[in-house]
């Protein structure tokens, strides 16, 4: 299932938005009822290889996002399949009513796929990196909410969707990142991936930031001798309560890690859940409550401490450390 050893040789890197583009032309040619509108960005959000393939199923709403959603809901009404997509920051800010009231609320089978999510968006800046879309679309009542963690994990997220019905937001984003999966590894929507087993905290994260997450779970146990479990939470919403309950109730403590602000997101889901059900605490690490900024993604996810050497000390700090853990 695993392809990657975070502290192995170094992971081969593909984007997750070039998986959604290939995932679209593979549906497209099995699924008839699958047709795709973008915001004239079908060259970032890799939308073009279905427009090329298949021309007449295809719709360029240009730089009109809440036409873009609104007619995805009107197409998937007549019982097609829209596939509806941008960067994250216009789909789900300036289309958000559109979303709530004209997909969300009637329950209309679309799927909103979002590319070039997060600080790792990069030199575009603040304007563009989108950290609150996560909070926004689990907030909307019926909306699915998926943050892929690689290349495959994606492309079977993307096929898995067609066979999901209802409204749908997956995120995506721009940089290539480490691949973890072997291809055709299964994927089921709302069930998350044990990655390793542990004892004492466990790590539970979403899109790119399970790589992460996974190599810093690999450091903390050769400095300290405690293994935590690490746990792949791709759906965000529904979350999986029954991987979070089987975790939570063999460990002190819970670090959720995410590439979004920590108010709203993943770790907000899992320390919701865990304050009513579970007895230990949780600890959010993402962006605390900030605006990103321009610069490449390597040095914003060194700037925001998203990176697995960074992660470390703060883990550490939030542990209890002992040498001769059994």
């Amino acid at each position: 299932m695993l392809m990657t050893d975070p502290l192995s040789t170094p992971a081969e890197k593909k984007a997750t938005r070039d998986a959604y583009g290939k995932a679209l032309e593979d549906i497209g040619a099995k699924y008839d009822k699958v047709v795709v509108c973008d915001a004239d960005l079908s060259g970032s959000t890799k939308t073009k290889a279905f427009s090329t393939k298949f021309p007449q199923r295809f719709f360029n709403f240009g730089v009109a996002e809440q036409n873009l959603v609104a007619n995805a809901a009107g197409l998937a009404r007549t019982g097609l399949i829209p596939f509806a997509s941008t960067f994250a920051m216009f789909l789900t800010g300036r289309a958000w009513e559109v979303v709530r009231n004209t997909v969300a609320y009637p329950g209309e089978n679309v799927k909103l796929v979002a590319t070039h999510a997060g600080i790792t968006l990069g030199e575009d800046g603040a304007s563009h990196q989108a950290l609150e879309d996560v909070a926004i679309m689990r907030a909307i009542p019926n909306m699915t909410v998926i943050v892929p963690s690689d290349y495959n994990q994606t492309y079977q997220a993307i096929c898995a969707a067609v066979d999901h019905k209802g409204p749908m937001y997956i995120r995506l984003g721009r940089p290539n990142i480490p691949v973890i999966y072997a291809e055709n590894t299964p994927y089921t929507i709302g069930k998350a991936i044990l990655l390793q087993e542990g004892k004492k905290v466990a790590f539970i994260a979403d899109g790119l930031m399970v790589y992460e997450a996974w190599k810093a779970a690999r450091m903390v146990e050769s400095e300290t001798g405690i293994r935590p479990y690490v746990v792949d939470m791709h759906t965000v919403k529904p979350l999986d309560v029954d991987m979070l309950k089987k975790v939570g109730e063999q460990v002190d403590t819970i670090f959720t890690f995410e590439e979004h602000n920590i108010i709203g997101g993943l770790g907000s889901a899992v320390a919701e859940y865990a304050s009513e059900h579970l007895g230990c605490r949780v600890i959010r690490i993402g962006v605390n409550d900030q605006f990103g900024q321009s610069g490449t993604p390597e040095a914003l996810m060194v700037h925001y401490k998203l990176n697995a050497e960074n992660l470390v000390p703060r883990i550490l700090q939030n542990i209890s450390v002992s040498k001769n853990v059994t």
